[in-house]
């Protein structure tokens, strides 16, 4: 009996913590993130963030287990998320190698970088800053408090439609940059379908969270989606000046 009283107390704690998290997670990255700040400190302060956000779920009862962060489910989640990002890789090289899929890859956000600053973008900025924090974020926390509150189904949809407006800031920026989408309308409707389908890529990473037991897993997925964007742009854009460079010298032969 001694149970029972307890339980709506806590039921109405885990419904505020998975409510929390929500509203905290749906304006972080559109409002915190574009402050001069964060971008100058990116990998840090998301990783306090991550620690934060760990101590929190902790505090409100989650376990390793609930948080995908148990070690003898890290093997399945290794092979799982190996199995799900080696097409992703092999597709971004395809594309780099490919003259006509090239352009597509054309990101203004690469252009600019020299060797040491994509290092520091794909072995830092990228995996600390990005993807290991939006992971224990999402796939870690939330889904964990969604799920203790909600049937599964209900969670999955929840956290990607929540990871999906994550996602509006960013997308907004990078149309901006890359001068894509220059009507408001146009911009509007460019920016709500990348949430979308960054909502639908949530979904993607819930499951195979769910499916392989381990963290591990949407974590290489995620790793793979967007560290080989960045070195697949910048590939394919000196395959296009060596190109254009040899294409210059022959003219000035001819000449």
């Amino acid at each position: 009996m001694t149970g029972k009283p307890g339980r709506p107390p806590r039921r109405r704690a885990d419904v505020a913590f998975a409510a929390a998290a929500c509203i905290v997670l749906a304006g972080y990255n559109n409002v915190a993130g574009a402050r001069p700040w964060h971008q100058r400190w990116y990998p840090a302060v998301n990783a306090l963030a991550a620690t934060a956000a760990l101590s929190a779920a902790a505090a409100s009862g989650l376990t390793a287990t609930d948080l995908g962060l148990r070690r003898d489910q890290l093997r399945s989640g290794l092979s799982l998320g190996s199995a799900a990002a080696a097409p992703v890789v092999a597709a971004f090289g395809l594309a780099a190698l490919t003259p006509a899929t090239r352009p597509l890859l054309d990101d203004q956000r690469i252009v600019g970088l020299d060797r040491r600053q994509l290092a520091y973008h794909v072995l830092l900025r990228i995996p600390v800053g990005t993807v290991a924090w939006e992971e224990i974020a999402f796939r870690g926390v939330l889904q964990a408090a969604l799920r203790r509150v909600l049937a599964e189904p209900a969670a999955t949809v929840a956290g990607s439609a929540v990871f999906g407006l994550w996602h509006i800031r960013p997308t907004a920026e990078a149309l901006a940059v890359n001068r894509l989408a220059a009507g408001r309308g146009a911009r509007i409707t460019a920016v709500t379908a990348v949430a979308a389908g960054t909502a639908g890529a949530g979904a993607l990473l819930s499951l195979l969270r769910k499916r392989s037991g381990s963290l591990a897993a949407p974590v290489l997925l995620h790793l793979a989606a967007n560290c080989a964007g960045p070195l697949a742009s910048a590939l394919a854009r000196r395959s296009y000046d060596r190109r254009r460079g040899r294409v210059a010298e022959d003219g000035k032969r001819q000449a």
